[in-house]
């Protein structure tokens, strides 16, 4: 593992700086790290799955204004928009739930009330989820799997490590959020870099098996969660800062 650390480590210093974001290395960070604005931010990461070229083509054809304005400007504004899963209404109202949660509160306040209980990311990202669709008061299978669902508990209310999903957008929200370089933004505060969980997508997925970070197969939250955990052994308290580089050396295939 000491020759994976120093691999990891000086692939760190190679990717995690503002050069590796480019129209010609896309990545949804490329726009997002335009705003200071938590919720902008989060659509950046909600709609970041797919070609990554086509999520920075779709994100710079959005209007953030919209967040600012009232319901009938931005039906009017966003008719016939759409991305992939998502249909036209879909987008009008993530847009709308997220204008009127700006209204109320921050996003960082409600993830850090649930969270700081535990010191449970699971638990700050359910707080979220679970608002964002308490105030939206729609269905479809399209806004669904845009802001995921909340975890099911069992009896004792804890919250359950099943389904296929690794919240993988979510977790890559968190890492822009809360920790602080030359490629996140580190904008919220109360949460610690140690309890973030690796964003895994298929390319961290396959590098860290192929690295021996990760010996389980199948793809969801428990494994990027076994693999935050190798990557601690690597640095403790800031584990996630190599998740750009494992990203980058899947999608480079590098190995």
């Amino acid at each position: 593992m000491t020759d994976i650390k120093e691999l990891l480590d000086q692939e760190v210093c190679n990717r995690n700086n503002n050069c590796e974001l480019s129209y010609e290395k896309p990545d949804p960070l490329l726009v997002a790290s335009r705003y200071k604005d938590e919720y902008i931010i989060l659509l950046c990461a909600l709609f970041a799955y797919g070609n990554a070229r086509l999520i920075v083509k779709f994100l710079d054809s959005l209007d953030f204004s919209l967040l600012d304005a009232d319901d009938k400007t931005i039906d009017t504004a966003l008719d016939g928009y759409y991305y992939r899963f998502q249909n036209s209404e879909d987008v009008k109202t993530i847009f709308k739930v997220f204008a009127k949660m700006k209204k109320e509160n921050s996003l960082n306040n409600i993830f850090v009330d649930a969270y700081k209980k535990e010191n449970n990311i699971l638990e700050g990202l359910d707080a979220v989820i679970s608002k964002i669709h308490e105030i939206a008061d729609y269905k479809s299978q399209g806004f669904t799997f845009l802001v995921s669902s909340p975890f099911k508990r069992d009896k004792e209310g804890k919250i359950k490590q099943i389904g296929n999903a690794p919240y993988k957008r979510w977790n890559m929200y968190l890492r822009w959020m809360v920790r602080k370089d030359n490629l996140d933004m580190g904008l919220w505060t109360g949460v610690d870099t140690k309890d973030l969980l690796l964003p895994l997508d298929t390319h961290t997925f396959k590098v860290s098996q192929k690295l021996g970070l990760l010996t389980r197969k199948t793809y969801d939250l428990k494994s990027a969660m076994l693999i935050t955990e190798k990557l601690k052994e690597f640095d403790g308290a800031d584990p996630i800062k190599y998740d750009f580089a494992l990203y980058r050396i899947g999608q480079e295939k590098l190995l």
